[in-house]
């Protein structure tokens, strides 16, 4: 009885050193995140942050840059390709998309496999790329520029306002604003407010629109996606020397739609987006699908209603002063 006891105690001790071995053998799950643009641009490290703080290390998160804001069209279709070649040796468990690029150059081939898909930060309605009625394994979150809203805004930080310029480059992400959020009219009245609406291509002509914008009557501009503009004989500086040279020539208040475009050097604020929190969103569905929901059981969402962010160096500048109900539910951020 006693040497049975000895043995039956040394297969539970074997046992229990086991079990954490085995436990750890188990590979994580891979997903391959495919950026439209890239890492070093704040929205995308914004929702990269997120994604990496939700799913790693139970998940191995693996990057692959599209960079369709710094290269030429003409060569979306190659890094599409080479994203794919990627997908093809990695077989991951699951598939992030972010911004309209990604889900555009590569819904179609991804509908064609079992491999569940979720997309962030897309602005058109993802029926333009996918038949949701015909495609099961795609799913997300939804981006959804308050341009419209913070016209609505303005009218309460600048009471005397009456004429606003929305600035954009040529980017998928500005063309679809235009068409989604703005029909793509050029001017209209929002809000009480005239609203002109600009996609800029080259960086000389945005330089012209942003000294200008004072003598052409405007009291206010709202920067749109930017980080797109190019040389066109003027060779632009880097994105985030751009918004500085914007703030510091403007003779305007500039207001922005995304978290990263408010600072000190940079724009005033306004009801903004922020990558976080779609990369929160996105990581939240990864997991319910990794967990076992389908794809096609989960329902778009929203990520967010935006949130106030100014900046105090820039409302001082500008002698603006904050309404006491917009005041209290902002976060200043110099």
């Amino acid at each position: 009885m006693h040497h049975m006891d000895r043995r039956t105690a040394w297969r539970l001790l074997i046992a229990l050193l086991l079990q954490p071995a085995t436990l750890r053998a188990a590979p994580a799950p891979t997903i391959l995140l495919i950026e439209s643009y890239n890492a070093d641009f704040e929205w995308d490290a914004g929702y990269r942050a997120a994604l990496q703080a939700r799913l790693e290390p139970a998940c191995q998160l693996v990057s692959f840059e599209l960079d369709t804001k710094r290269l030429p069209p003409e060569r979306h279709a190659a890094m599409a390709d080479q994203a794919w070649a990627l997908y093809l040796k990695l077989k991951p468990a699951l598939v992030i998309l972010g911004d309209d690029a990604a889900l555009s150059l590569l819904a179609a081939r991804l509908a064609a496999t079992a491999t569940p898909v979720v997309y962030l930060g897309i602005n058109n309605n993802p029926r333009v790329y996918f038949d949701p009625g015909k495609v099961r394994n795609i799913t997300g979150v939804l981006e959804r520029p308050l341009a419209k809203r913070n016209v609505a805004l303005l009218r309460k930080i600048l009471p005397a306002a009456r004429r606003v310029l929305f600035l954009f480059d040529t980017s998928m992400t500005s063309t679809v604003i235009y068409h989604e959020i703005f029909q793509q009219t050029p001017r209209q009245q929002i809000e009480g407010l005239e609203v002109d609406v600009k996609l800029i291509d080259g960086w000389r002509a945005w330089q012209d629109e942003i000294l200008a914008a004072r003598g052409n009557g405007y009291d206010a501009i709202h920067l749109g996606s930017y980080q797109a503009v190019h040389d066109d004989g003027s060779a632009p500086p880097s994105a985030a020397n751009m918004l500085r040279w914007s703030s510091a020539h403007a003779q305007v208040p500039l207001f922005g739609l995304w978290d990263f475009f408010v600072g000190a050097d940079k724009a005033v604020g306004g009801l903004v987006l922020e990558g976080r929190e779609q990369g929160m969103a996105a990581a939240d569905i990864a997991l319910r699908i990794l967990a076992g929901a389908r794809p096609g059981s989960i329902y778009p969402v929203t990520a967010q209603r935006g949130r106030f962010v100014f900046s105090r160096a820039q409302l001082a500048r500008h002698h603006i002063t904050l309404p006491p109900e917009i005041a209290y539910q902002s976060r200043l951020v110099d």
